[in-house]
Order: structure tokens, then sequence, then C-alpha cells
């Protein structure tokens, strides 16, 4: 679960050295910028018009969220409510595939009472916007620490990259499996999983090329549920 937005986030993205790689020909066409943009106005439209009403406007049809057990996100957001306030959120990493297809946040967020952390995986669409495909968190004892400026980092292209990748080859959606859910980037360079035990308990990791090797950068895992 997520996630109200500081006016000093916004300024973080624009100070930040590792965002000033966007459109570099030699980092392919990763945009962390632009993804970190998507996640500060996800928190600001769930503040202005609903924390329910966002996440539907934002993700993909086929998004999943957890709660606690994978559910297909749009389905089990049809019928829920805004609460009277949003929980607020502020992204505080990004990491990026090199072609920029797919990428993902990681970043804090409060309620009223509770506090934890939250990893979004965002994947582009046709338009060039991106809209988040999973979305996963858990609570914390104590408050993340903000750091001074969002950090980035973008996976190495593959060799004899020239700024597009293959086009991905269509194959017909396989049925929804509430156990496990991955994905790749066009390019190969970033991949998650979330997988779930039959407890509800779940991990997500999140892996990308650095230096040549698949390296992961994400290794989180939320124990089941008390009963």
């Amino acid at each position: 679960m997520k996630r109200a937005l500081l006016g000093l986030v916004a300024a973080s993205i624009a100070l930040s050295p590792a965002l000033a790689r966007d459109r570099d020909p030699g980092r392919g066409y990763a945009n962390p910028s632009a993804v970190i943009a998507a996640e500060i106005a996800f928190a600001k439209l769930a503040a202005e018009k609903g924390q329910w009403t966002a996440f539907r406007a934002t993700a993909t049809k086929d998004a999943v969220m957890f709660e606690p057990h994978m559910v297909l996100a749009q389905d089990w957001l049809k019928t829920r409510i805004d609460p009277p306030k949003s929980v607020a959120w502020q992204p505080h990493q990004v990491w990026s595939s090199c072609d920029g297809s797919y990428a993902v946040t990681r970043g804090a967020w409060q309620r009223e009472g509770s506090t934890g952390y939250f990893t979004t995986v965002w994947q582009r669409q046709k338009d060039g916007k991106y809209k988040w495909i999973m979305d996963q968190g858990d609570a914390l004892p104590f408050p993340m620490d903000a750091p001074e400026m969002i950090m980035a980092k973008v996976a190495d292209c593959p060799p004899g990259y020239r700024g597009k990748s293959p086009k991905p080859a269509k194959v017909p959606p396989a049925p929804f499996d509430p156990a496990l859910r991955a994905g790749k980037s066009d390019d190969g360079t970033l991949t998650w999983t979330a997988t779930v035990a039959p407890d509800n308990a779940r991990r997500f990791i999140v892996t990308m090329v650095s230096a040549g090797q698949p390296v992961t950068v994400q290794d989180l895992q939320v124990e089941a549920p008390a009963r």
C-alpha cells in the first residue's frame, strides 16, 4: 500500500546529477525523471481526487497489487470507495532499463498512525507515458530516511545497442496466476518477479544489468499477515 507531496521532492529531481542522463543516446531511451514525474503525479492525484481514483487512473489493464493476496488491480479497484484522506507517499529511488520500457521506484508512505515503504513497477505505454503494472509495499516500525536527492540508476545497454530495442514478440496473455507475476524490459536489461506463498507471504526481486552482468538491486520479503 502506498503513500502528500512536497515541493522539495520535485526540486530534488532537477538537482540530481543521476537524472541528467535522460535521452543520452549512449544510455538508450531511459528517462528516469519521467518515471519520477509519473510517481509524483500519481501521489498528487491521490491527494486531490482520492486514493483509489488515482490508482485506477494510473494502472495498466493487467496491473497487480496485494491485498494481501495478489489481485488484478483494476478488478479489485472497481468497487473501492476513496477514503476521506489518501495515504501520502514520496519516491526516493528509481531503477530503469536501458531502453526505458520498464522502471521501478521505491520510497516511503505515511498514513495516520503508520508508515512504511513501497515499490512500484512502471511500464512505458505506446504514447510514451508511464503507467504502473505492479505495486507492493509493507509497514515499517520507523519512518524511512528521506534522501537529499532522488537517486537514479540506469541499466547497461546490450552490446551493439543503437537506441532501439527489438520489437517484442506478440504472445497471448497467460491466465492470471495469483502465486507468480514477472516482467522484463523490451531490451532484457531489467527484470522483476513477485512470488506469493500460500499464506500470502511474498518476495519481490528486481535485477538489472550492470558491468555486463545481472545484479539484484531489490530483494524484498513481506511476511504473511497475522491471522
